[in-house]
């Protein structure tokens, strides 16, 4: 067969298969869904699907842009600070200037994002590692976040605004619970499925998408060709904020009040479910659809340990255990996919 026969040939729905990123995880997600529902009696229920659910989308909403950012080839270790410096810019804002909570929350939707753009300009034009320029923007943040909560509020914790004007309404948006066949879901199970998507939609249909793909697999050559580097980083930075923002009026308005030392740690959740969901570490490589199916994973493990009623202080070995069995999957089947071409 020629060459050029060859290369337009089209795939076989093996190879297609075969050649999705989020393969291994799905295979991962079946095989622990099936163990749970085995292993504790009540995991089947309604109710417990949908605390698995909401489990999975307060990872997932922010799993889906660093999923991005990372086929994009970078890595955000403030993702998890900065889901808290929203919230609590918010609440303070609207605590201290007595204003409507959307002016607070407008506010912190601008500050959320010009956070994202600061890590993406400072990455692009100092060209150093993702890792520093974000472990440096996590360590500012988690002083800020105390510091400026005790400077404003004088404890580590924002005041409660509950009945201020236009609460209802934000909580409505942001930490409704919604009532399907008599069932309790939380709207972030919207949010989250609405922001996959999104992001799926940008990948596989948008100049944008190409981008992504480009700048992760090599930068130069990208460059090269024409794409503009700086502004895809710069954007997928602000997609991370623009997730960060999400949770964080979500955090908000469940709650009402902040404590200002969450979210550390959570940066390495939502990297975890992305590499679960087949996101490369050296980027290029992975799906929005891969990182849901990280988050439903990690849902399901937490939540299931408790239902099956074990020792929960196992929870971070299953959770590592997924983590490296998933990454040998997902290894496992791209060498499958490309001995197939």
């Amino acid at each position: 067969m020629s060459a050029v026969a060859e290369t337009f040939r089209p795939k076989s729905p093996l190879r297609a298969l075969l050649g999705r990123p989020e393969l291994g995880s799905v295979v991962g997600a079946l095989a622990v869904f099936v163990f749970f529902a085995l292993a504790a009696d009540s995991f089947l229920r309604a109710t417990s699907l949908s605390t698995v659910l909401y489990a999975s989308s307060t990872i997932g909403i922010m799993a889906v842009p660093v999923a991005l950012l990372m086929i994009g080839g970078e890595f955000d270790l403030s993702a998890g600070v900065m889901v808290t410096s929203s919230a609590l810019i918010s609440s303070m804002f609207s605590y201290q200037m007595t204003a409507n909570v959307w002016v607070g929350v407008g506010v912190s939707l601008l500050a959320t994002l010009a956070i994202g753009a600061f890590n993406g300009f400072m990455l692009t034009r100092t060209r150093l590692p993702s890792f520093i320029i974000t472990l440096g923007t996590f360590l500012m943040l988690t002083g800020m976040n105390l510091g400026f909560t005790k400077l404003i509020d004088g404890t580590v914790s924002t005041k409660t605004i509950a009945d201020m004007e236009g609460f209802p309404a934000a909580r409505a948006v942001f930490a409704a619970t919604l009532t399907v066949g008599g069932v309790d879901f939380k709207v972030t199970i919207l949010w989250w499925l609405g922001l996959v998507a999104l992001a799926s939609w940008i990948l596989l249909r948008t100049r944008a998408g190409n981008w992504i793909f480009a700048v992760g697999g090599d930068q130069d050559a990208a460059r090269a060709v024409g794409v503009p580097v700086a502004r895809t980083k710069i954007g997928l930075y602000m997609g991370v904020a623009l997730g960060a923002w999400i949770s964080g009026q979500h955090l908000l308005f469940s709650y009402d009040v902040v404590q200002s030392g969450e979210g550390v740690g959570n940066e390495l959740i939502y990297i975890i479910a992305a590499v679960i969901g087949g996101c490369l570490i050296t980027g290029g490589y992975g799906s929005a659809i891969g990182s849901a199916v990280g988050a439903l994973l990690f849902g399901m493990t937490s939540k299931g340990i408790v239902y099956a009623e074990w020792n929960p202080d196992w929870f971070k070995f299953f959770l590592g255990a997924m983590l490296l069995l998933a990454t040998l999957l997902n290894a496992w089947v791209r060498k499958r996919a490309e001995a197939t071409k």
